[in-house]
């Protein structure tokens, strides 16, 4: 590969990274705009996000090299946005109501680290004495994060929000695993965008069996930042990730993903205010040092 192509691929996975990691800022803004439910939020994000999607699918079907989807592929595809881009999300932002945005993503960013222990389990990978020390670290790590948050703000909301958070990082982990013995048959763009919308249909189910059908009104500030929140952190990450793992390959921009916690941090102290602790800084750093070893330690198998 040139040069200058496998800096554009890694270019514009390092972006796509940064702005996954504002998600989390979004959510907590909107928290703090008015009284709002996880699955309002999400379904405002998922208006705002699924025409992009929906267009990107019937792109790719027009396409004379299109390849029809068996029914065993549709069905994949259907429980894995079910369970990566609705389940996950859902417990993603009701977790947010309960802890910082930089725990979250330090918890949430242990997610290879169950995508390793559920490929094992799954699919008889076996763990090497590497991978085990990089569990061990990653997860020493989190513990030391979350001893630090408790201190600042004792209370169970700190333990059930991190439990939420938890789950996301659990069922986000599934959907990788299940996403990369799909993915390279369908793939990336094709399995994206009918992911999302499966997931949308869940969303809007759970959102109008709550909610009901008459429209709600929420102001104006709530919908800007759930349209920034769909274009900024959901649509253009999305397709610059899939065309940095083109580019670069998906070794390569797995570990660029590890800016992400520290991405959060910052930004959380920037426009939210939340400090920047020591014990958050070591845990942050332990964290990032075993999923490290796990990407490159899968980078070289």
């Amino acid at each position: 590969m040139k040069k200058s192509g496998y800096f554009f691929g890694f270019a514009i996975a390092f972006i796509g990274a940064m702005l996954f990691s504002a998600k989390a800022i979004y959510v907590k803004l909107i928290y703090r705009t008015e009284p709002i439910d996880a699955i309002s939020m999400l379904a405002l994000r998922m208006l705002f996000s699924l025409p992009f999607y929906i267009l990107t699918a019937w792109m790719l079907a027009r396409r004379t090299d299109n390849v029809r989807l068996t029914a065993r592929q549709w069905g994949a595809i259907a429980v894995l946005g079910i369970l990566g881009y609705y389940l996950s999300s859902l417990f993603d932002f009701m977790g947010l109501a309960y802890i910082s945005a930089g725990l979250e993503r330090l918890i949430l960013f242990l997610y290879p680290t169950f995508a390793l222990l559920i490929g094992a389990v799954a699919f008889r990978q076996q763990i090497t004495k590497v991978q085990w020390w990089a569990l061990l670290i990653a997860y020493a790590g989190m513990m030391v994060a979350f001893v630090g948050d408790i201190q600042q703000e004792w209370g169970h909301d700190v333990l059930v929000g991190s439990l939420l958070v938890l789950g996301c990082a659990v069922t986000y982990a599934f959907y990788i695993v299940g996403g990369g013995q799909i993915i390279p048959q369908v793939g990336s763009m094709k399995f994206t965008a009918y992911a999302l919308s499966f997931a949308a249909i869940g969303i809007f189910t759970q959102y109008f069996v709550k909610h009901g059908v008459e429209p709600r009104h929420f102001t104006g500030q709530t919908y800007w930042l759930s349209f920034q929140m769909a274009i900024v952190s959901t649509v253009l990450p999305t397709f610059m990730m899939s065309e940095g793992i083109r580019k670069i390959g998906p070794g390569n921009a797995a570990i660029i993903t590890s800016v992400g916690p520290v991405a959060t941090i910052v930004q959380a102290y920037i426009f939210l205010g939340e400090p920047i602790t020591w014990p958050q800084l070591v845990g942050t750093a332990l964290v990032l040092a075993g999923v490290l070893l796990i990407g490159k330690k899968g980078k070289t198998a």
